[in-house]
């Protein structure tokens, strides 16, 4: 018998985050996709699921549930997902819960109803399910479906964090590291923000860049400020574009060099972040035009490379 999971659907949220130097709002992505081996999907497997439905068991509901949902090995139907959703998670199924509480979360194929939504997500919540923990701390920290609470957001979170969710792990950083729902503890944040910025989140690269840049629950390190900045700035952040441009302007961390600088700064305006189009200009006037036309060239080139390996 093969149960399975499903990674959680992340709700799109906005997080304000305090940095030193700037605001910067840590925007999670849309997504949700299937922890299955292809062979899962296979006409094979797919008739073990009908048949194993149809007897009523719960795992192969939610398992067949997630083909339909996805459209793997039949076709996308989401009506069809909901319904066998539905007879899992009446059966108890944690992970057919949290994925029924997702369809009400967005909508598809049944009404969307963020109440039912949170139900579902408390009853796999409740039984372990790191998505659904997750998902529940979304609904209380934004009073969606239940009333909004820092403090029970934050317990969710810690369940999930302490599974390992990297998400969970940055958000519930951000709590620490602004007082929401919990005590501020810059230590506990940078603890929360590491766990998840050595998984790759972004949001946590960058706002553990800020605390070491500036000494807040760690020791202030520049070097290390500087590492982490980097690794946000080459997924995209343009906050740790910002910073990671002005380190290069102020010599901190890294030798002076108007020519990094610039180059990140540029990248960080041409993404719309208003300080750095205001910005570029200061550092230019320390530059000579040969100066300026290679950063802006190392600056195409950058881009080209999607942040990677740029210098």
């Amino acid at each position: 018998m093969t149960n399975i999971g499903a990674s959680a659907k992340e709700r799109s949220i906005l997080l304000i985050v305090r940095t030193g130097v700037l605001w910067v709002a840590a925007v999670m992505v849309l997504s949700i996709a299937p922890e299955a081996k292809a062979d899962d999907w296979s006409p094979e497997k797919i008739a073990e699921y009908r048949a194993a439905a149809a007897k009523g068991e719960a795992w192969a509901q939610s398992n067949l549930g997630i083909a339909y949902a996805e459209g793997m090995g039949v076709p996308e139907d989401d009506a069809a997902a909901a319904k066998l959703y539905t007879r899992a998670a009446e059966q108890g199924h944690a992970q057919a819960q949290n994925n029924l509480g997702l369809m009400y979360d967005y909508g598809d194929a049944v009404p969307e109803d963020d109440a039912t939504a949170a139900k579902w997500y408390t009853k796999a919540a409740e039984q372990g399910n790191v998505d659904a923990q997750y998902n529940l701390g979304n609904m209380y920290r934004f009073g969606e479906g239940v009333p909004e609470d820092d403090a029970i957001a934050a317990k969710w979170y810690t369940k999930a964090a302490e599974q390992g969710d990297a998400q969970a792990q940055s958000n519930l950083g951000n709590m620490y590291d602004n007082g929401n729902g919990v005590s501020e503890n810059d230590a506990t944040a940078a603890k929360w923000y590491t766990k998840a910025a050595e998984q790759g989140n972004v949001d946590a690269q960058y706002n553990l860049g800020n605390l070491y840049r500036f000494g807040d629950g760690v020791a202030q390190n520049d070097a290390t400020a500087l590492k982490w900045y980097t690794k946000a700035a080459e997924q995209g952040a343009a906050g740790a574009q910002l910073n990671l441009g002005l380190m290069y302007a102020k010599g901190e961390g890294v030798p002076e060099n108007n020519m990094p600088a610039y180059m990140w700064i540029n990248l960080a305006a041409a993404q719309g972040h208003e300080y750095a189009k205001t910005l570029k200009d200061r550092i230019k006037d320390g530059m000579t035009p040969a100066d300026i036309s290679k950063a802006q060239a190392l600056s195409r080139e950058c881009l080209a490379k999607s942040y990677k390996n740029c210098g």
